[in-house]
């Protein structure tokens, strides 16, 4: 039983270890298992290289192909996944005890916005000098977010004092 790759990537040609392969050749035709010699005369006849697809296996699977248009293919597949990839942010909405209906509107609309781009929202309300006293009008603000959207967000952590003030965190169904 041979080790698998040692270095970085894939065996190519020369650096393939095991005596018997499972080749497939350029034109994805399988010829079974064959000795290493005979799939590396045959590379060299089609002007290819001789890569270790599966080195895992017994016998190991090779495929005679370009490995240079080959690891540039790979390559390129992993950048396009990349770019398609969506982080989630969290955006911040900072609210106080007294706030009034329209301010409180402006806000859920950027509330709305964030959730709608797939982001997660950290409701912060902040308490100031008396304020603290009347903690219950901050929990009641933050109860009223989280009815205005039960339907679009679900609450990834629930209210919670932290110091002079009430987080809580909001992410998208």
């Amino acid at each position: 039983m041979q080790s698998p790759p040692s270095k970085k990537g894939l065996r190519v040609n020369d650096d393939i270890t095991s005596d018997e392969i499972r080749l497939i050749d350029d034109t994805g035709k399988n010829h079974g298992t064959v000795n290493i010699s005979k799939g590396l005369t045959m590379a060299k006849a089609a002007g290819l290289d001789l890569v270790e697809i599966s080195p895992n296996v017994v016998p190991p699977v090779c495929k005679i192909l370009d490995y240079g248009r080959f690891r540039y293919a790979a390559q390129k597949k992993a950048s396009l996944a990349k770019k398609k990839q969506k982080t989630v942010e969290v955006k911040e909405i900072k609210l106080r005890p007294g706030i009034e209906k329209h301010d409180y509107d402006v806000k859920m609309r950027s509330v709305d916005k964030f959730l709608s781009a797939g982001d997660k929202v950290k409701v912060t309300l902040r308490f100031r000098g008396r304020e603290m006293a009347h903690q219950e009008l901050g929990m009641d603000i933050l109860k009223r977010v989280e009815t205005d959207f039960k339907e679009m967000a679900k609450v990834e952590q629930a209210p919670k004092m932290e110091g002079r003030q009430i987080v809580m965190v909001l992410s998208a169904k």
